[in-house]
């Protein structure tokens, strides 16, 4: 058996929020190498049944917060439900976090979960240039450096390829990790992960 994670995700997802940093810990614990996909998520949808919060049903958008919420509580991670840049276009990040790979895997991830906490925590527009940087400097990375790599043409092919792979994978939803072609959808399938790592 493989200890090769997939990691589908997009940092504008509170669920890919409430389980990255578990699922960081956990990969560490089992020593699994992590391939981290940015997606964009939109288009992810439009071929697998999704639909974007605002054209949810109404009892679907009031349930969700409820959800949060308990989640939040329940996790210990602290949430802004209706985030003040909610909607924000995505490609910006996931670019950066593409471009973070070429500093190593870790930087991607770290870079990754300081984004979702970026957006989902600290109340930060995480498609603007300078709070990219910000974020990234944050973290001990060469910002200007990815700032360069994130406008080129190799990051935005990349989300392409990366999003496209998502398709063709049946990925419906993040985060979404696979093992040994195994699939698991969301963060409240973390365990399941966990136990087939440790076998």
């Amino acid at each position: 058996m493989s200890n090769v994670v997939d990691y589908f995700m997009m940092p504008m997802s509170p669920w890919t929020y409430f389980g990255h940093d578990r699922f960081v810990a956990l990969a560490t614990k089992h020593d699994a190498t992590v391939n981290v996909k940015p997606i964009d998520l939109g288009r992810v949808f439009s071929v697998s049944g999704g639909l974007p919060l605002k054209q949810r049903a109404a009892q679907r958008q009031e349930y969700r917060l409820h959800e949060l919420d308990r989640w939040s509580k329940f996790l210990g991670v602290p949430i802004n439900v209706t985030p003040k840049f909610v909607g924000t276009p995505p490609a910006a990040a996931n670019r950066w976090i593409i471009a973070a790979q070429s500093q190593g895997t870790p930087a991607a991830l770290k870079l990754a979960g300081a984004l979702l906490r970026a957006y989902w925590a600290e109340e930060r527009d995480i498609s603007d240039e300078a709070t990219l940087a910000a974020v990234a400097a944050e973290q001990g990375l060469h910002a200007g450096d990815l700032a360069t790599a994130a406008a080129g043409p190799e990051a935005a092919a990349r989300l392409e390829a990366l999003t496209q792979e998502a398709i063709d994978r049946r990925v419906f939803g993040v985060p979404w990790y696979v093992l040994d072609g195994e699939p698991f959808w969301g963060q409240d399938r973390l365990d399941f992960l966990a136990r087939k790592l440790a076998k």
